[in-house]
């Protein structure tokens, strides 16, 4: 369950020892105990009554953070979190650094299959090679993300609508 992953979670990302970082963990109206697992670990957490979705999580993960740049990261263990460095080394460079999925991650084949062919349509419309529309691992600036938080569905489209958001808006993208 994302519980067990949390705790180990934060504590890798801690390690990484980043400057001024805060990590902060959004309780979607869990009932797992995940909420006091990431307390526990060092994280500061945001809680919701109840479950209103994943892109709703996301924005109040960017209304609470206060830091310069975010990094967002789902919390059940396929963002790696040694991947972090490699993304903030990319952010003042561009607008939005995308951990892209490699081939034959944790993607079933019909999961894979509509990824690639959202992947193809974004790139058609946006005339920028989209390499994984739908990966929620990505660093940006808060400014960016406050820009944008009002178009964000609740849903766990966000990464599409904020990816579509960007390159429509001319900001620079870059897929690691």
């Amino acid at each position: 369950s994302e519980a067990e992953n949390l705790a180990p979670l934060i504590r890798q990302i801690i390690a990484l020892r980043l400057a001024a970082a805060e990590i902060i963990v959004v309780d979607d109206g869990s009932t797992d105990g995940s909420a006091e697992a990431a307390i526990a670990a060092g994280a500061n957490v945001a809680r919701h009554p109840y479950n209103i979705g994943n892109g709703a999580a996301i924005k109040t993960g960017i209304r609470t953070a206060r830091g310069r740049l975010l990094v967002f990261m789902d919390g059940d263990g396929q963002h790696k979190p040694e991947d972090i460095p490699k993304l903030l080394a990319e952010a003042d460079r561009y607008h939005m650094v995308v951990g892209a999925r490699a081939k034959g991650s944790k993607l079933r084949l019909h999961r894979y299959a509509a990824n690639a062919l959202y992947n193809l349509l974004a790139s058609y419309v946006t005339r920028f090679k989209v390499k994984d529309l739908t990966s929620g691992f990505r660093v940006l600036s808060r400014v960016d993300a406050l820009r944008f938080i009002d178009l964000l569905p609740n849903t766990f489209s966000y990464p599409t609508t904020l990816t579509l958001a960007f390159l429509r808006s001319g900001l620079t993208v870059k897929y690691m």
